[in-house]
């Protein structure tokens, strides 16, 4: 059901919604950026996102909806699970016997109907509605969600009181009670609330976190920790036993760390659960890393690598052997860097294996292999292993001694492709970190084929987000850390921005507050910089050259900093330049 492009121009012509000369200065925008038309149109405001959805409806002859003032029932609106009515842009908004009527932004996704149609055995209703109009549907989901866990907190708190009885520091109840406690109907409803609510509300994290009188329950959603409910101290026994027998962990030692894993499946999601038990002052904390087993599979370009960036590292991974590094601080992506790459090569010509600790993702045809510290098996001891076991491509989860390092250079020099990550702050700063380590720079420079060093960013939110330009002082700023002239250039040859535009007058974007963005920011996406270790440079390494010349001669090769691939993607409107600033100064 493609629409008819010159249909759509001629309909918002006659109905006066485009008048012809926009017209046709967005047709020549369109072809000098590579942008859709309709893009464009929005991007320069000559057509309201509305106004257009409704002229697409008539043009394909599909009734259009608004949804922004309708109340749904909360009994149509969860015919269509949240995750796949968020991952899909589809949400059900009235039935009227076996007929659903569904709203969405794209009617020829006939895969998705046809999923909905057989999981609710009704007859689909397609309906053409725009973004602001779904997401204020969308928002039904998380009223519908936080009434439900109120509700749920305020009637069972009480009842898991009575079960677990009074809460005496010093006093252990007994395994047969830890796990009758665990098992009882209102310690279970609870946690699993605070499960399906931080995975509908795309929590990375869940910090459940006892104090003197409450138990504090946080979540971590696009990097950022908040505060969703305070608990009664009472109930926090019987939590910490129910996560403990999900995870399969000793209930009754309250003394060491504990680490385990379990599963949730649903019809909108499948996501494992990394636990971490630790002993604090006033009990047992958990931190729980969500996996979502069920997201689509990521690409580079979806991550945030582009430009010249992207083919060096495309022609990195392409070579037979070598050694390819992601490095930064925890928490900025790069075992989801190392991931994607492994899913680009993964094919039946190549065997994989990888060394980890922990297995973040299970990948089909990898031989995925965990580190276990407790009976001698690191790092070192794996990739000895995993060398005899005939791999074409390792993975080494962190290189984080002499002997990993060593041993993961030599595998790279014995004919194999070797992937892994190393904690430094940019990318040059890998090369001293290997010497560090005990590694000869001849052996470096031999063997190193590419270092990538990443930062995650929020983005903004695109239906709520306000233009405005910099000022000469923020300019001048900026100035001092990157090189004006050089980013102008690139945003100009790949069409970011028009050949005529300076400094002054290119938008940038800032974060404004929604109902659906309390923050002006949703999800996150990565700053890069990928240092190719060129002839030039490989004798550098030779040659003991510092940090700063290594950095300095790949700046002069063309080599795009993290500070600079993030202010171009704060001129595409994808974040903005605070969250950059704070991004690559960590």
């Amino acid at each position: 059901m493609a629409i008819d492009l010159k249909k759509l121009e001629q309909f918002l012509v006659d109905s006066n919604l485009v008048t012809q000369k926009n017209l046709e200065l967005a047709e020549a925008d369109s072809k000098e950026s590579g942008r859709k038309l309709e893009d464009v149109l929005l991007r320069r405001n000559f057509v309201s996102e509305e106004m257009l959805s409704k002229a697409r409806a008539y043009v394909l002859g599909i009734p259009f909806v608004d949804l922004s003032a309708q109340v749904i029932s909360p009994d149509v609106l969860k015919i269509i699970p949240e995750p796949i009515a968020r991952r899909n842009n589809i949400v059900a908004f009235r039935q009227a016997g076996s007929d659903l009527e569904v709203a969405m932004l794209d009617p020829d996704d006939l895969q998705t109907i046809d999923f909905i149609r057989k999981k609710s055995n009704l007859n689909i209703l397609s309906r053409l509605t725009s973004k602001k109009s779904l997401e204020s549907a969308m928002r039904q989901y998380q009223k519908s969600l936080e009434e439900e866990f109120s509700k749920i907190i305020k009637t069972e708190s009480s009842a898991i009181i009575k079960v677990i009885g009074p809460s005496v520091k010093g006093l252990e109840k007994s395994m047969a009670d830890l796990q009758r406690v665990a098992d009882e109907l209102p310690v279970v409803r609870i946690v699993d609330t605070l499960l399906r609510h931080a995975v509908l509300e795309g929590a990375s994290d869940i910090h459940i976190e006892p104090e003197e009188k409450d138990v504090v329950v946080r979540y971590r959603i696009d990097g950022i920790l908040k505060d969703v409910m305070m608990l009664p101290r009472e109930v926090h026994e019987g939590i910490i036993a129910r996560i403990k027998v999900l995870s399969n962990l000793k209930l009754d030692e309250h003394r060491l760390p504990q680490d385990g894993r379990f599963k949730i499946e649903s019809d909108g999601y499948k996501v494992s659960f990394r636990v971490s038990v630790l002993p604090v002052y006033d009990g047992e904390k958990i931190v729980m890393r969500l996996l979502r087993e069920d997201a689509e599979g990521f690409t580079l370009e979806s991550l945030g690598y582009r430009g010249n960036a992207l083919e060096i590292l495309h022609r990195a991974i392409k070579k037979p052997t070598g050694l390819v590094l992601s490095t930064g601080p925890t928490g900025s992506g790069k075992t989801t860097t190392l991931y994607t790459i492994i899913d680009i090569l993964n094919t039946p010509e190549v065997n994989i294996s990888t060394i980890e600790d922990p297995i973040e993702y299970r990948m089909p045809r990898i031989n995925q292999t965990q580190v276990k510290p407790d009976i001698g098996f690191s790092f070192a001891q794996g990739i000895r292993t995993l060398v005899r076991q005939d791999p074409d491509i390792i993975m080494v989860g962190e290189i984080r001694d002499s002997e990993t390092a060593g041993l993961a250079i030599n595998a790279s020099l014995t004919g194999h492709l070797v992937l892994s990550t190393l904690h430094t702050n940019d990318s040059a700063g890998a090369i001293p970190r290997l010497v560090d380590m005990k590694v000869e720079p001849f052996l470096i420079s031999s063997t190193l084929s590419v270092v990538i060093a990443q930062r995650l960013v929020r983005c903004i939110c695109p239906e709520s987000k306000e233009k405005y330009n910099l000022t000469k002082k923020e300019l001048e700023a900026i100035g001092k850390e990157i090189n004006l002239d050089k980013v102008l250039k690139v945003l100009k040859q790949e069409k970011i921005v028009n050949q005529k535009d300076t400094w002054e007058t290119i938008e940038f974007y800032r974060p404004k507050e929604s109902d659906s963005c309390p923050k002006g920011y949703k999800g996150r996406m990565g700053i890069f910089e990928v240092l190719e270790i060129t002839p030039e440079i490989r004798e550098m390494v030779t040659s003991g050259s510092s940090v700063d010349q290594i950095q300095e001669k790949a700046v002069s090769d063309g080599m795009i900093t993290m500070l600079e691939d993030g202010i171009i993607k704060a001129v595409q409107g994808l974040t903005s330049v605070e969250e950059i600033l704070r991004a690559s100064r960590e």
